[in-house]
């Protein structure tokens, strides 16, 4: 098998901005665009092979091909035809609304679906954008209703001013939104599953509001509070720096201005490369080579032993996942 890249999903939205048609460098007059699936199975909207000889699939066509060569023999045990991840590009112009995401075990008793556990990593922000990302202190589930009702759910809701590079961890059940300004990677499980909680009243083009899932939402929320709901990590040079590591995805921050050897061999599993800045080659090793610029994600299967990089004209920046 060899690297795959995709053609992008994009989904114009309420909230979306104007980043990420340039981002990406395509063709198109599109406006609103809030997002860009870059690898996706979920159902109806699944990514579609862009190079090769297997170029015109769907990913879930490539899973059904090739299973274990493609997602690794643990993976395809546990996900079958399913493939584990979506990864997107979100950039929004408006305040996304207030939402939280159920456990495993709550999709699949109300969706007969994966929850959906993700992260954020922080590509670009306007001056001041913030995120809102759990609890600032303890409420109930009955204050949280009287709060939604009332208009002070983000009275209550732990805010940051972020900047790039600044990553977020949301286990389901982790209420959180994307301010103005946010421009993010999003690695999540392959769930479109949202449950809207407060969507500051505003009204859609025929001038209605948007459905909320109050009272679905109130028994998927986690109440807990934390300290503090940022991920921290020491920004390295020239080597894979671990940002998260959970039974959904495990992913890597590589910062590179020389070239590096990335060795699979003992991973059962396909590796993803989001490209956040700059441009480099990768190359496995039989030889399959492809260049890769910011705004674009390759997919390596799970037969590759090792991929080495190598920046072209520069620094590079990439996001590295796996299951």
């Amino acid at each position: 098998m060899y690297p795959l890249k995709f053609e992008p999903i994009l989904k114009q939205t309420l909230w979306g901005g104007d980043k990420i048609i340039p981002f990406k460098h395509l063709n198109s007059d599109l406006k609103g665009v809030g997002e860009s699936w870059e690898i996706s199975g979920v159902e109806n909207n699944e990514s579609v092979v862009a190079n090769g000889p297997d170029k015109g699939l769907t990913l879930t066509d490539m899973v059904k091909r090739y299973r274990e060569e493609l997602v690794g023999e643990a993976n395809y045990a546990r996900f079958g035809n399913k493939f584990p991840l979506l990864i997107k590009f979100i950039d929004a112009k408006q305040d996304l609304s207030i939402q939280v995401h159920p456990s495993d075990d709550l999709a699949k008793k109300r969706h007969n679906s994966m929850g959906k556990t993700e992260m954020w990593y922080v590509v670009d922000a306007d001056k001041g954008a913030k995120l809102r990302s759990g609890f600032s202190e303890q409420i109930t589930p009955k204050e949280y209703k009287e709060r939604v009702f009332n208009n002070t759910i983000t009275d209550v809701l732990q805010e940051y001013e972020i900047h790039p590079g600044d990553v977020f961890f949301l286990p389901a059940g982790r209420v959180h939104s994307i301010g103005a300004g946010s421009f993010i990677a999003e690695i999540q499980q392959t769930s479109d599953i949202t449950y809207r909680i407060y969507d500051f009243n505003r009204k859609d083009a025929n001038g209605k509001t948007r459905e909320l899932h109050t009272d679905l939402a109130r028994e998927a929320i986690d109440y807990d509070v934390l300290d503090d709901y940022r991920t921290k990590y020491d920004a390295v040079k020239d080597e894979p720096v671990e940002l998260v590591a959970c039974p959904y995805f495990t992913t890597s921050v590589y910062d590179l201005t020389e070239e590096i050897n990335c060795d699979y061999s003992e991973l059962d599993s396909f590796v993803i490369f989001i490209c956040m800045e700059g441009s480099c080659k990768l190359r496995d090793n039989e030889g399959n080579e492809l260049t890769v610029n910011a705004g674009e994600s390759v997919l390596f299967p799970a037969t590759t032993q090792d991929v080495t990089i190598t920046p072209v004209g520069g620094n590079v920046k990439l996001l590295e996942t796996y299951v």
